[in-house]
């Protein structure tokens, strides 16, 4: 889908009045400039990450070469979260998507790298030491395509960590997070899929092992409970120095975010003194246009 069908699609969606409302002129708010939105919001419509009941597509599958372009002209969003599955790892494409970016005045925050390389074994937490070298260097490759981005973080996935013995993830994040910093990249580990999300502190003590260079990606919707959510964030915010996912879940009529209370994460990042970019991720039901849209709003609102 190229911008001219995009913004004709999100249109429709949208409705002509809340389009001229909302995406037709630039916020005011200065803190607009920490939006930022992923690719994953609308990972549908990419054939890479396409559901198994997702409904059929209008029109060609996105290509992330225009995911710049789409967000500002609709959004007014210049900072980008893109998924490792949407960027074709090939130089020529990594070129001409740096060049996309660059037209577009935007900036290239954090590549989440799912890549099937981190499914194996227990991943980046295996004991064997062999398959962990095999994917710290699948790691590797996109941390160096994060750098000729532009892009401030990589987020690599732990696997299975195993609590009572923390060696190997530590080994394979003091890895990365060495090679991370040899190209200004900073390696983030987010809370979900099972690590961090109900317990936290296991995160805190591996942050803590592996020192410089590897933080958090804390995520507001990735928690059982409005109780752990708050402690979980309140630990989470001060290991995260790029990146944070400003999920976006279900919505009331009022554009209110309603399956937990979004105004008291913002909060809870401000008041660990987080200065990074709050990454959009809608990942509710219906049309992630105006999905999107709700979760700028409500930035707007408590930034």
């Amino acid at each position: 889908m190229n911008r001219r069908e995009f913004l004709q699609q999100s249109a429709a969606v949208l409705g002509s009045s809340a389009a001229a409302s909302r995406g037709g002129a630039q916020p005011s708010n200065p803190q607009a400039a920490r939006i930022g939105i992923s690719t994953w919001s609308f990972h549908n419509f990419f054939s890479t990450t396409r559901d198994d009941n997702a409904p059929p597509l209008s029109g060609k599958p996105w290509d992330a070469r225009d995911f710049a372009d789409m967000m500002a002209d609709q959004y007014h969003v210049h900072q980008l979260e893109i998924v490792a599955p949407h960027i074709s790892p090939e130089p020529s494409y990594v070129r001409d998507l740096k060049a996309r970016l660059e037209r577009a005045h935007a900036h290239l925050v954090n590549i989440p790298v799912d890549i099937a390389e981190l499914d194996q074994g227990g991943g980046l937490s295996d004991p064997d030491a062999k398959l962990r070298e095999n994917m710290i260097a699948a790691c590797t490759k996109w941390i160096d395509i994060a750098h000729e981005l532009g892009g401030r973080s990589v987020r690599c996935d732990p696997g299975k960590i195993n609590t009572a013995d923390l060696a190997p993830t530590v080994a394979s994040y003091k890895a990365l997070a060495s090679y991370g910093a040899s190209k200004d990249i900073f390696v983030i580990i987010e809370n979900h899929g099972g690590v961090g999300s109900e317990h936290p502190e296991e995160l805190v003590a591996l942050f803590k092992a592996v020192g410089k260079n590897c933080g958090a990606l804390p995520d507001f919707g990735n928690f059982p409970d409005e109780a752990t959510r708050q402690k979980g964030l309140k630990l989470l915010f001060p290991f995260s120095r790029a990146v944070c996912h400003a999920k976006g879940l279900k919505f009331d009529d009022k554009g209110n975010e309603t399956a937990f209370d979004f105004a008291q994460c913002v909060k809870t990042s401000k008041a660990a003194g987080f200065k990074g970019v709050y990454s959009i991720e809608y990942e509710g039901e219906g049309d992630p246009h105006k999905g999107v849209q709700h979760v700028v709003d409500e930035l707007l609102r408590y930034l």
